[in-house]
């Protein structure tokens, strides 16, 4: 035992001679986890990939075009979050004449409009139209600036699942934010505060939030795709399924509300049949119910439902020869032909198939 005591006394002795030289030879000792802390060394990263590089690309040029729109309350004058003094959502440059372009729903609350823009100045707007169809609105600035350039066009025709897709936007108030994600459906059909279905809708797993709505929804080169409209979240928050106005669509009603204010609700003066009156009677295309008095519809002969005997009247199978399997197909039709045209609809009367020429009608103004 004295000898294991004796080599321990020993080690212990040369440890100490050993810290006592590394004092007075400033040799450095292993680091001491307490010790006063010093700045690291920063690492040098290599370059940025593509990917980030055209993400970063894209955001530049692109979010200076994007505003956010506020809306004030009649009773209380502070803008904020939908619900609490006002209404605010997004928007962006259409044109060099000042015109924005956001949701419908961002304005709806009829209050005075302000936008800010990506540099922090707050501009006055207009109101110039808006489509509930379409869920979307115009506005333009009051005072003349220099505004940033209008977001380029795209193509919705073209678009394929597993592209990616860019949003940009203001959610929850937080202004200039990006979301990239893949366009994850398409031909969707949303319905909208003015009763009817938006057909051809774009889904995407780019987070959407409150406050997003009315911002551009971009391809990987920067062009306006859509714009983003809603969501589906039980909670109100990103759940991974949003849905835009296709660029198409909001091509052909942007220009008719900055000429008019408005945008014509085309139709042919019938009520129809829900789908799921339409699959339990296992029938594909559009049944009339009943003709409005003096219509197109009645003119042109078309019968609805016989309420007396139940026995289903004329079902549309096709416009201009493209079948129609449910009412947002006929809409659709209706709609990209316009008010004023002429259209050949192929109806459906028991086991007779006929062709019938109809004309089309604003039926807001019938």
């Amino acid at each position: 035992m004295n000898r294991r005591y004796a080599i321990a006394a020993a080690a212990l002795a040369a440890l100490l001679l050993a810290v006592t030289a590394a004092k007075i030879l400033h040799v450095p000792m292993l680091h001491v986890p307490w010790a006063a802390p010093s700045a690291r060394a920063v690492e040098q990263r290599g370059p940025l990939s593509d990917g980030e590089k055209a993400t970063i690309e894209i955001f530049e040029r692109v979010s200076p075009s994007v505003v956010q729109v506020a809306v004030k309350s009649a009773a209380n004058p502070l803008m904020g979050e939908e619900g609490q003094g006002g209404s605010s959502g997004t928007g962006f440059v259409w044109d060099r004449d000042g015109h924005l372009v956001t949701n419908n729903h961002v304005v709806a609350s009829g209050g005075e409009i302000a936008v800010r823009f990506a540099s922090g100045e707050v501009a006055e707007v207009d109101l110039v139209g808006t489509a509930p169809n379409y869920d979307l609105a115009v506005l333009r600035i009051r005072s003349v600036r220099e505004l940033p350039p209008p977001v380029a066009l795209g193509s919705s025709s073209d678009l394929k699942v597993g592209q990616s897709a860019f949003a940009i936007g203001n959610p929850f108030g937080l202004d200039q934010s990006m979301t990239s994600g893949i366009i994850s459906a398409l031909k969707r059909r949303l319905p909208t505060h003015g009763g009817r279905e938006i057909a051809n809708v774009i889904q995407t797993d780019a987070a959407i939030n409150p406050g997003n709505s009315g911002g551009p929804l971009l391809d990987s080169a920067g062009r306006l795709i859509g714009v983003t409209t809603a969501i589906i979240s039980p909670s109100g928050s990103n759940a991974g399924i949003g849905f835009a106005v296709p660029v198409d669509v909001v091509n052909r009603i942007v220009p008719e509300l900055i000429r008019n204010g408005r945008v014509p609700t085309p139709g042919i003066g019938i009520v129809a049949a829900g789908e799921d009156v339409s699959t339990r009677l296992g029938v594909e295309g559009v049944i009339v119910v009943r003709t409005a008095p003096g219509s197109p519809a009645e003119r042109a002969g078309i019968r609805g439902v016989n309420f007396s005997t139940g026995a289903v009247g004329d079902i549309i199978t096709a416009v201009e020869g493209k079948p129609v399997r449910r009412l947002s197909d006929l809409t659709d039709a209706l709609e990209q032909a316009g008010a004023g045209k002429t259209v050949r609809l192929t109806v459906k009367r028991g086991s007779d198939i006929r062709d019938v020429n109809i004309g089309i009608i604003d039926i807001d103004r019938s």
